[in-house]
């Protein structure tokens, strides 16, 4: 069932979900609104409570109209934590700036791109360009890569590890877009995903490097399983970056165009080792 409804869910989300209206993180936002103490306690009570809650649903829709309800449920989940529709938007916006040479607005919409981790102040044109490809490359793992491993990852209870993990990319992004730095490093989500990150960012790391360079790129991902000092972004990107070196980072329309297209190869390379896997008996 997990592969039945990987592919549902990702076909569905490449074809219509355009914005904010399938997203688990705008649904949230109704909820972060009145958050006024942040600790990493909280968090953590907040991500149970939603996992408990799926849970709670899954066990109820257990054996009804011979699961076709229960599979409905995990397509529905799939839809609101799978895939960037309102982040895509912004994509496609800051294209469409930048090849008409509207500074400011591609700007702007590069400002959302990179709004979780950010770009140095003072930074030359080819550092900004290759920033904005990190950007995306990890804007990939957070929305496909690794609800992906979790999804497949928990069999029967892929949902409830799903929710989980999105409701934990909601909360940092709501927190990034309306709250003061400091209250972010007092909500604890920044390390709790650098735990939750660990094992799917070496996973997606080892198809990038086996893509970039592998006399550069395969030492460093073995370097990456003993690094605990560096965040995963710069372990992910790190990884990402030898595949893309070979393209000049001049062009601020082409920069990005081609980070999409190798981060897309790889959620591709992703789903076909995952239905050989179910093929062959090794996922459910």
């Amino acid at each position: 069932m997990t592969l039945f409804t990987l592919l549902l869910v990702l076909g569905w989300e490449r074809l219509f979900k355009l914005g904010e209206h399938w997203q688990l993180d705008h649904r949230l936002e109704s909820v972060f609104l009145h958050r006024r103490h942040f600790s990493m306690i909280r968090t953590l009570l907040m991500m149970v409570l939603a996992m408990a809650i799926t849970t709670l649903v899954i066990w109820s829709l257990k054996g009804g109209l011979f699961g076709v309800v229960q599979l409905l449920f995990w397509i529905m989940t799939g839809l609101l934590c799978i895939g960037a529709g309102s982040v895509r938007l912004h994509y496609h916006s800051y294209l469409k700036a930048a090849s008409h040479d509207d500074a400011a607005a591609h700007q702007a919409m590069a400002a959302e791109l990179t709004l979780i981790h950010g770009v140095p102040v003072e930074c030359s044109e080819r550092e900004y360009l290759r920033e904005l490809q990190n950007a995306l490359i990890w804007i990939n793992f957070r929305f496909y890569l690794a609800p992906l491993f979790w999804f497949v990852i928990g069999g029967p209870w892929g949902p409830v590890l799903l929710v989980g993990y999105a409701f934990l990319r909601a909360w940092q992004s709501w927190l990034a877009k309306h709250q003061t730095p400091i209250a972010r490093a007092q909500s604890g989500v920044d390390g709790i995903l650098h735990v939750v990150d660990w094992v799917p960012v070496r996973l997606a790391g080892v198809a990038y490097a086996l893509l970039g360079h592998g006399e550069k790129a395969l030492p460093a991902w073995f370097a990456s399983l003993t690094d605990r000092h560096r965040s995963q972004y710069q372990v992910l990107t790190s990884l990402a970056q030898f595949s893309l070196e070979r393209d000049p980072h001049t062009d601020k329309v082409e920069t990005p165009r081609i980070a999409v297209a190798l981060a897309k190869r790889i959620s591709l390379v992703l789903v076909v080792v995952v239905a050989l896997l179910t093929i062959y008996g090794t996922l459910v």
